[in-house]
């Protein structure tokens, strides 16, 4: 026999709530994580290669705007996660906490991140030297940045580790700040939003590995004509996935830590300015060897970021609470 259901009364039926057509409308169009990623990579990915599209009609790397290209492709993540919350309609002061545009919940912390970036970024690329100096993958000497200063007409010292030395610290003092809105244009996209998104998903170390690949993957239509490794062609874009999965992982780690971008933001500007201090030094080196996106950076990089995430781990349920 079936058992008898009771009727809802008049009471409670008027009791449910039911949705204006307005909210069922928002509510089914609200965009999933799945597609949020397809519109920032669409637009990340799609942007790069139109911008950099004279440099594949024209004269490739040696454009005399190669600079102005350049630069403008390092701000197209920034237009990616743009787009995104354009489609989410988000408020703007929440999107920027997840995303990072905060310094995060604990400001000292991030305020010595900060730091910590701005001078051990360029400690890792003087390492990478010393490493490539020591294993004879650059030539003891400074006929690279001789070259350099005959070529803008300047006068050549009898001893020029004077000059380096300026150079060096000249970049680690100003790089971070001149290269500070090219290097937000990327970390945004990259360590802003993309990671934080991947971490929530599947794990730490797949967003730091995943989000490493797709950056290196990104710059695809500079690599393709050899950028970094003009020795490799076009390989070049293979070799460079390493070497961004790696920086990435030390990046990713900064912004973990922090719960902001800023961290990154500075270590990106940093790598970028004081990175071609390795050009001072003589004998033709192999860039797939030396300088921090060689192999001397990788093993250094590997070292330094599997000692951070050991000694100062950052778990999944962190990341989401954020």
């Amino acid at each position: 026999m079936a058992e008898a259901r009771p009727t809802p009364s008049p009471r409670v039926a008027e009791a449910l709530p039911t949705p204006s057509p307005s909210e069922a409308r928002t509510r089914h169009s609200t965009p999933t994580p799945k597609r949020d990623l397809v519109v920032f990579l669409a637009v990340s990915f799609g942007l790069s290669w139109l911008v950099a599209l004279p440099l594949w009609l024209g004269d490739g790397l040696e454009s005399t705007q190669f600079l102005l290209w350049g630069s403008l492709l390092m701000l197209t993540p920034t237009v990616g996660v743009l787009a995104v919350w354009l489609t989410r309609r988000t408020p703007f002061r929440r999107f920027a906490n997840e995303t990072g545009l905060t310094l995060g919940p604990a400001r000292g912390r991030t305020a010595r991140l900060i730091l910590a970036a701005w001078l051990g970024i360029p400690a890792i690329i003087l390492t990478s030297i010393a490493l490539s100096l020591l294993l004879g993958w650059l030539q003891p000497n400074l006929s690279g940045l001789a070259a350099t200063l005959r070529s803008a007409g300047l006068p050549v010292p009898a001893d020029l580790a004077p000059a380096f030395i300026a150079q060096v610290v000249g970049a680690t003092l100003i790089g971070p700040l001149v290269n500070a809105v090219q290097s937000f244009g990327e970390e945004w996209g990259w360590r802003g939003w993309l990671l934080p998104r991947l971490v929530e998903e599947r794990g730490v170390w797949f967003g730091v590995l995943v989000s490493g690949v797709i950056w290196g993957a990104w710059h695809a239509p500079l690599t393709l004509l050899g950028y970094n490794y003009p020795d490799l062609g076009a390989w070049a874009a293979l070799m460079f996935v390493g070497a961004t999965v790696l920086i990435g992982a030390l990046f990713g780690w900064l912004r973990l830590r922090s719960g902001s971008v800023w961290p990154a933001v500075v270590a990106h500007g940093s790598l970028n300015a004081v990175g071609p201090v390795v050009l001072a030094f003589g004998g033709s080196p192999n860039a797939a060897l030396v300088g921090v996106a060689g192999v001397a950076g990788w093993v250094v990089l590997a070292v330094v970021t599997a000692v951070l995430f050991r000694a100062f781990p950052v778990r999944r349920a962190e990341v989401a609470g954020a």
